[in-house]
């Protein structure tokens, strides 16, 4: 089940904690046929209560703070890069090649945003540099979806076949996926237990003092070292020079943390350094293209002991697509989601990129549980997510899981009263309120904000985690990409 119960559990969290939890349920907030409101409510809310409880353990308070989640929140922070603006402009999320494709025995999704992308998916299909979506189109109209896919996989290029539940089922990485727990946790050595320096007033910041290395892409590992700068970690990300990023995908999760380039190739004193006064690492790379530079979690901890080392990826890192790249949307497609929210005929989306938003809350919450179990009884620790894997939790036990012909939308009707459920997901209290304006996101201003920053003026989404005496916003705006050096504060 999508709850916050199960989560929790997933990272080892002591359940009478989740008492501490209420929740304001907006019944229209990210409508769809699955469960995607559930999701998006469980990822955040543990991620608070672990935030919550981490600033609990270094502060010595009695009790673990309240947290409140409000779906409201939750859904705006889920589609935070449909609602950036930059001066006044909104960004384009999907770039023209990045879409679903009829071909000639059903659908390919392919991703082409990242211009390197763009070049090695046309190569596949034997056209040119500048070719238009028309010619794409008819490129890919004569062949099979399969054969697509593994052209495209072999060029480097991203596309996957369109599959419905069953055929997901029955793919030999969806064994791989499901013989694996929601969030992957081990400890890689002996080292001492954790100490914290003692707060010294202001709002709680659990990771206050914490140094977050963050080498992350696209938009899971983002979003979860956004969510750690924003609960007071110093957070440094580091890109290759030959990998530009996307200016407005930079502006949407760069929020609170600093920007660096460094070539691993040519400059690991840096690197080391880096790795020396770090506390925690976070990759989002494809599994296994760090490990040449040393940046397996049992090499950084050897080198590095009592590091959390935090690791997201698209496929997860193990069955024949272990090595694969990915994104939410292709994940959507290869696992059935994107049948049970549309069909074979017309494949629909999730509300939001609800795999990528999920995971990265998840892969934040992951990392504060492993630094308060430290706190106890040391460790350096692992942790690792994948986004098949928060599809299949998404997809598993629902009625709709095992259909694909697009059964009744799984929301409640437009004018139903907001509800806040206070409690520990088991026998929870109830009260009506009445509909708020913002109910079904009919106003997204609550959720919103604007800043100036170096990119210009920003209206951004609000980080959806919230506890008693937490932050309310990130200290910093985003900056330019690479424009930070690459150093501690």
């Amino acid at each position: 089940m999508t709850d916050i119960t199960s989560a929790w559990a997933e990272l080892g969290g002591d359940p009478a904690l989740l008492a501490r939890v209420s929740t304001v349920v907006r019944a229209d907030a990210l409508p769809a046929r699955l469960p995607v409101r559930e999701l998006a409510r469980a990822c955040v809310g543990v991620c608070a209560l672990a935030g919550a409880e981490l600033g609990a353990r270094r502060a010595a308070l009695a009790r673990v703070p309240r947290v409140r989640v409000d779906d409201g929140a939750v859904a705006v922070s889920f589609t935070s890069e449909r609602r950036l603006l930059v001066d006044g402009r909104a960004p384009v999320a999907f770039a023209p090649l990045s879409r679903f494709w009829r071909t000639a025995d059903g659908w390919v999704r392919t991703h082409a945003n990242y211009p390197h992308h763009r070049v090695r998916l046309l190569r596949a299909l034997g056209l040119p540099g500048d070719a238009a979506p028309t010619a794409v189109a008819r490129a890919l109209a004569g062949r099979a979806a399969l054969e697509v896919e593994d052209t495209v996989h072999a060029s480097g290029g991203l596309a996957v076949a369109l599959r419905t539940p069953r055929q997901w089922t029955a793919h030999p990485q969806a064994d791989a996926v499901a013989a694996r727990p929601l969030v992957e946790r081990g400890r890689l050595d002996g080292s001492r237990a954790r100490g914290f320096a003692p707060f010294d007033g202001g709002p709680l910041l659990p990771a206050a003092g914490l140094r977050v290395l963050d080498l992350t892409r696209v938009l899971a590992g983002p979003v979860a070292t956004r969510t750690l700068a924003l609960l007071g970690a110093d957070v440094l990300r580091v890109d290759a020079p030959h990998l530009p990023e996307l200016p407005d995908q930079h502006a949407d999760t760069g929020f609170g943390k600093r920007s660096a380039l460094l070539d691993l190739s040519s400059d690991r004193r840096t690197f080391e350094e880096l790795l020396a006064a770090a506390d925690v690492v976070v990759t989002g790379y494809r599994p296994g293209a760090l490990d040449r530079f040393g940046l397996s979690p049992e090499a950084l901890a050897e080198r590095r002991p009592g590091l959390v080392v935090a690791q997201v990826s698209a496929w997860g890192a193990y069955g024949p697509w272990g090595a694969r790249r990915g994104f939410d949307s292709l994940v959507q497609a290869a696992t059935g989601i994107a049948v049970l929210e549309g069909g074979t005929e017309r494949p629909g989306a999730l509300p939001a990129q609800a795999l990528d938003h999920g995971t990265g809350h998840l892969l934040a919450a992951a990392v504060l549980r492993a630094l308060t179990e430290q706190s106890y009884d040391g460790g350096s620790r692992s942790v690792r997510l994948a986004l098949a894997r928060t599809a299949a939790w998404l997809t598993g036990g629902t009625e709709a899981a095992g259909a694909g012909d697009g059964g009744r939308p799984a929301r409640s009707e437009p004018g139903e009263g907001v509800r806040m459920d206070e409690g520990d997901g088991k026998g929870m209290t109830k009260k009506e309120e009445p509909t708020a304006d913002a109910g079904g996101l009919r106003d997204a201003g609550p959720w919103l904000a604007g800043t100036d920053s170096p990119l210009g003026r920003l209206r951004y989404a609000l980080a959806p985690v919230s506890f008693d005496g937490g932050p309310r916003d990130w200290t910093r705006p985003p900056g330019a990409w690479g424009a930070d050096p690459a150093r501690w504060l």
